[in-house]
């Protein structure tokens, strides 16, 4: 029983079944846990709690896992504005024919509200933490900060756009970095190693070191482009990112489905600094192959993160099923019903995303001190019964309105499926509207060309 003494939190969760740890490719659950949050971090993860928490705010979470915010580790947010508007085509033309040229509508506003309505989206999915790569970011800014969620933001550009691309890159790498109370984190964006040039890449890297940000590009996006690569310049787009100092400077690699053994060595020499995401949600429906090669990266210590990519090809931003999808490929890619467990799965969530992002220990765990990114799940759901395995229930039957409550930097944003920082009527209601109209394509224009790669 707390003290008449005892220091007051902000905020407590009792009653859980807390996801306290996933390493070894094994989940471990702790039940009747008390979380203790104050001042935006977890203050103690009691395993045995004796009494009742000092804390403002109580919520009693019996029945429910407690597991730490899903992270998204690379996603352009505000293409929601896109979602179903470019299906069942081949990636060339879903780019040549549909988006680039759909982009060229795109204005500041349409970032706000599509990223707010992502933000939206990915709270009511229990994602508390997003890496994204757009256009307009002062505007994915601001929607991050009305949301309350956690986000690294890059400025995409393109060598096309001339000098001005990686300059403006870096200024708003400069000026966001640590804003929101620590929340937005930044990269320098260059868009790719096919369009951007070398000298920009080595810019991005060199302003990337000097900052202390990591720079956040696609590379190796599928095999095609790996071998285009070897083509034309004799290495592979991984090689082009070591030549250029990328690696070194920290980076997060976007896709990478054509990694290919020899880019391995490159990636594991800098595996304290840089990491995979993976979407394979994505990847099926534009049939690529082969897929990022997980066991191989892991395997070398390179840490791999699952990501959606954007809603205009991924359709959602719910990191739960591209859990569930990726866990299932890996066993059939490898022919290994043993490799990829639940666990790992988990992890993978959590320490492996976070370690994406250079985050490592201060997302992804509940653990002491870490930022208080953690969310409620119920279970007792009939698709979740009975309860054998809470980790394989998590990792294959778990649906994003099995997510009650969504907490970030210990502030509810998200309370028994009710959003507390985003008024969806009104959002819904400008976003349609915008919406009606972005997709025209009869202006002709482009803002960039697949084939350049």
């Amino acid at each position: 029983m707390a003290s008449p003494d005892s220091p007051v939190a902000d905020l407590a969760i009792v009653n859980c079944t807390a996801l306290i740890d996933t390493s070894a490719g094994r989940a471990r659950f702790a039940p009747d846990t008390t979380i203790t949050i104050d001042q935006g971090r977890f203050v103690s993860i009691d395993t045995h709690p004796e009494g009742a928490p000092a804390a403002r705010e109580v919520i009693d979470a019996r029945g429910m896992v407690a597991m730490p915010g899903l992270i998204n580790t690379h996603c352009h947010a505000a293409m929601t504005l896109f979602r179903g508007a470019a299906e069942d085509v081949a990636v060339t033309n879903w780019f040549n024919d549909y988006i680039w040229p759909m982009e060229v509508n795109v204005g500041e506003r349409d970032v706000y509200l599509g990223t707010l309505l992502a933000a939206a989206e990915m709270i009511e999915c229990g994602v508390t933490t997003f890496a994204d790569h757009y256009f307009f970011m002062e505007q994915a800014a601001a929607a991050v900060m009305t949301s309350g969620l956690r986000a690294n933001l890059g400025s995409a550009f393109f060598s096309s756009q001339g000098p001005v691309g990686l300059a403006a890159s870096v200024a708003f790498a400069e000026e966001w970095n640590g804003r929101a109370d620590g929340r937005i984190t930044t990269s320098i964006a260059p868009h790719a190693p096919y369009t951007v040039s070398d000298d920009d890449l080595v810019g991005a890297a060199e302003a990337a070191t000097r900052l202390g940000v990591k720079v956040h590009t696609h590379a190796a996006e599928d095999i095609v482009q790996t071998n285009k690569s070897l083509a034309s310049r004799g290495i592979t787009p991984i090689d082009v990112l070591d030549r250029t100092g990328v690696l070194e400077a920290g980076c997060i690699v976007a896709h990478g489905n054509g990694i290919v053994p020899g880019d391995i060595p490159l990636l594991a020499k800098w595996r304290d600094r840089v990491g995979v995401t993976h979407g394979p949600k994505g990847y099926l429906k534009f049939a690529l192959g082969p897929l990022t090669p997980i066991m191989d990266l892991t395997a070398a210590g390179v840490p791999v993160g699952y990501c959606t990519d954007g809603a205009a090809s991924n359709n959602t931003l719910d990191i739960l099923e591209n859990m569930r999808v990726t866990a299932c490929l890996q066993k059939q890619i490898v022919d290994d019903a043993t490799w990829f467990t639940s666990g790992t799965a988990l992890h993978m969530a959590g320490p492996g995303s976070a370690a994406v992002l250079g985050m490592k220990g201060q997302i992804g765990e509940l653990r002491q001190g870490a930022a208080a990114d953690v969310i409620l799940v119920d279970l007792s759901g009939f698709h979740c019964q009975p309860l054998h395995d809470i980790a394989a229930a998590l990792a294959y039957s778990v649906q994003p309105t099995d997510v009650r409550t969504t907490i970030v930097d210990g502030r509810v944003l998200m309370r028994d499926r009710e959003l507390l920082t985003i008024d969806r009527t009104s959002l819904l209601a400008e976003f349609r509207e915008r919406a009606r109209w972005i997709t025209d394509r009869s202006h002709g224009r482009t803002i960039q060309d697949y084939t350049a790669h």
